[in-house]
C-alpha cells in the first residue's frame, strides 16, 4: 500500500509540474536573419526569421518582434490615449534617449496587467498571422528609467508576457540582459544583441543551452562570436539601423 501511495504521488507531482503549454521551440543547427528595418529575401541556409509584428512571416521558424517594455516611435498617437501607462518623471514621459522610444510604467501590479492586456492582444495576433514565437523588447529598460522602475517590477510583468505568449502558442523569447536567467520565469530563448561585444554569451547559453540567437553589429565582435559560438549558435552581423539593403553575414 506504501508503494501504491508513492507512486501515485509522483504520477501527481510530476502531472502537476508538466507545462501547461505546448510549443514549437527554437529550432538548433541553422542561421537566423533579423529583419527588423524592413524584409528582403531570405537565403535558403536561414531556418530563423525575426521580423516586426507588422510583418508577414515567412514560412521558416518566424520570430515576432513586440516592443513589449517601451513604446514604438510611431505608435505616440496610441499611448498618447493611455499615458497614465506611460513612465513619466515630472510630468513628462521617461524616454529612451538611444531610439526616442517612451518607457512603460510597471510599477503597480494593475498597470502590469493592463500593459499584458494590451501586448497580450499583439502577442496573439502574431500568433494568427502564423508565427512561431515572440521576443520582447527592452526587458532591460528599468536601467533607464532613473530608478523609476525596479528590476522586480520588469521580471514581474516578464511573467505576464511569457503566460501571454504561452497561451497564443507561441514560444517566447527573452532579449537581452543577460544577468537575468529568464528560463526560470518561463522564457524557451534569448535573442542577445551584441552579446559578443560586452562577452555575455556565455550568460546566455547558460540558461538556454543552443537556443540563443545572436546578433553582433560590428566586424570585431562578429568574427570573436563566431570563432568562440559560431559552431552552436546561430550568429548574424547587421547594420544597426537593420536596413533592408544593409549589412548581413553569417559565421
Amino acid at each position: 500500500m506504501r508503494r501504491f501511495v508513492t507512486t501515485l504521488l509522483a504520477l501527481v507531482t510530476t502531472t502537476v509540474a508538466a507545462p501547461a503549454y505546448a510549443v514549437e521551440q527554437l529550432p538548433v543547427g541553422t542561421d537566423v536573419d533579423y529583419q527588423l528595418g524592413g524584409v528582403r529575401a531570405v537565403p535558403d541556409r536561414v531556418g530563423i526569421v525575426v521580423r516586426d509584428r507588422t510583418e508577414a512571416p515567412t514560412g521558416r521558424y518566424d520570430v515576432c518582434y513586440v516592443n513589449g517594455f517601451q513604446t514604438q516611435p510611431g505608435a505616440r498617437g496610441f499611448w498618447r490615449d493611455r499615458m497614465h501607462l506611460v513612465l513619466q518623471r515630472d510630468g513628462r514621459p521617461v524616454v529612451d534617449e538611444d531610439w526616442g522610444e517612451w518607457l512603460l510604467d510597471l510599477r503597480t501590479s494593475a498597470k502590469r496587467r493592463q500593459l499584458a492586456r494590451i501586448v497580450g492582444r499583439w502577442t496573439a495576433g502574431c500568433a494568427r498571422d502564423g508565427f512561431d514565437a515572440v521576443e520582447y523588447d527592452n526587458l532591460d529598460s528599468f536601467t533607464r528609467s532613473h530608478r523609476l522602475l525596479k528590476r522586480r517590477h520588469a521580471v514581474a510583468y516578464a511573467r505576464l508576457l511569457v503566460r501571454a505568449a504561452h497561451r497564443s502558442g507561441l514560444a517566447a523569447g527573452q532579449k537581452n540582459l543577460a544577468g537575468l536567467r529568464g528560463s526560470r520565469i518561463g522564457f524557451d530563448f534569448a535573442v542577445a544583441e551584441e552579446c559578443g561585444r560586452y562577452d555575455e554569451c556565455g550568460r546566455y547559453v547558460a540558461a538556454y543551452g543552443r537556443r540563443v540567437v545572436v546578433v553582433e553589429y560590428r566586424r570585431r565582435d562578429f568574427r570573436a562570436t563566431c570563432a568562440e559560438h559560431g559552431d552552436r549558435l546561430p550568429v548574424v552581423l547587421r547594420d544597426r539601423d537593420l536596413t533592408p539593403r544593409g549589412l548581413r553575414a553569417w559565421c
